[in-house]
């Protein structure tokens, strides 16, 4: 068995209702291993000789009530092996809990707050501290300011600023679940970013959470624009990009709007925009501008 040895935090949002868990490791794809949630049910971050049934067992059982203390003793007092273990759980109520076994290599260790855990092994000591703090002190920043992806990747930061795994860097990832949260809304998986192998993982994870924002993220219906006023703008545009073959005559028509709607999907945008409403996200046409203004 591979030892996982890693650093990573579980939390939990309760002004979005988010899980999620962040995770960095010298071990290829670790959060392919480590990284478990589930919306109603809660996170598991299972490393260092990770026994992969610590996540979907730990989420089952938190899922049906079973607090995350709870659910770690059961899960640890079970497991032959728990001497080898580290596992962190935030459950559906944003109770966190961590167990770290006796046997895990040196530095090894957790640190369990309201609402998270943060936990790791084999680390330089002051890594697990160093992002218990950071995440205490974004706790303090505006909700609408900050999503908890953004707060669970600055927390890897953070760690890896104190020391971090001390066999070096190779992957990276964060996972967050709400309800209906996912792409299509029929599935709790908000966003779930992976850097498999890269000498600076936490810093390409990071260029993804922004990627992520403009495909994805919450549309302010403040930045609406009237496509009506945009009409001969986009019009020339997609004449352009080769969508659209009518006349340049500043009237937002049934062709114009095929049109963009099609520009829309091939860029990806089209969770920003529903192709029907006669406004559109003013972070789309920031995007459509930037790429395809002459």
């Amino acid at each position: 068995m591979k030892h996982i040895a890693t650093f990573s935090i579980v939390a939990y949002d309760p002004i979005r209702k988010e899980w999620g868990v962040a995770v960095q490791s010298k071990f290829l794809a670790a959060a392919a291993v480590v990284s478990w949630a589930r919306a109603g049910a809660g996170a598991v971050a299972t490393q260092s000789y990770a026994n992969i049934a610590y996540g979907f067992q730990g989420l089952d059982g938190m899922e049906s009530g079973t607090s995350a203390t709870d659910m770690i003793q059961l899960l640890v007092g079970q497991d032959e092996k728990h001497a080898q273990r580290q596992v962190g759980m935030v459950d559906k109520f944003g109770k966190a809990a961590a167990y770290t076994g006796a046997e895990c290599n040196a530095w090894a260790g957790h640190i369990v707050g309201e609402g998270y855990a943060c936990q790791g092994n084999i680390l330089i000591p002051g890594t697990v501290e160093a992002m218990a703090q950071r995440f205490e002190e974004l706790r303090s920043y505006p909700p609408a300011d900050t999503e908890l992806a953004d707060r669970l990747v600055e927390v890897l930061a953070a760690g890896q600023a104190a020391g971090g795994d001390r066999r070096g860097r190779q992957s990276a990832g964060v996972l967050v679940v709400r309800e209906n949260g996912g792409y299509g809304g029929n599935n709790d998986r908000y966003l779930d970013l992976r850097v498999d192998d890269d000498p600076e993982p936490i810093e390409k994870l990071k260029k993804l959470v922004e990627l992520h924002h403009l495909y994805f993220g919450r549309v302010d219906p403040n930045d609406a624009l009237p496509l009506a006023e945009l009409a001969r703008e986009l019009q020339e545009m997609l004449q352009r990009t080769g969508q659209y073959t009518g006349p340049i005559n500043g009237i937002f028509t049934d062709e114009t709007k095929k049109a963009l709607r099609t520009l829309v999907g091939i860029e990806n945008l089209e969770e920003r925009w529903d192709g029907e409403s006669d406004q559109i996200d003013g972070k789309v046409i920031q995007y459509l501008r930037e790429k395809f203004s002459q």
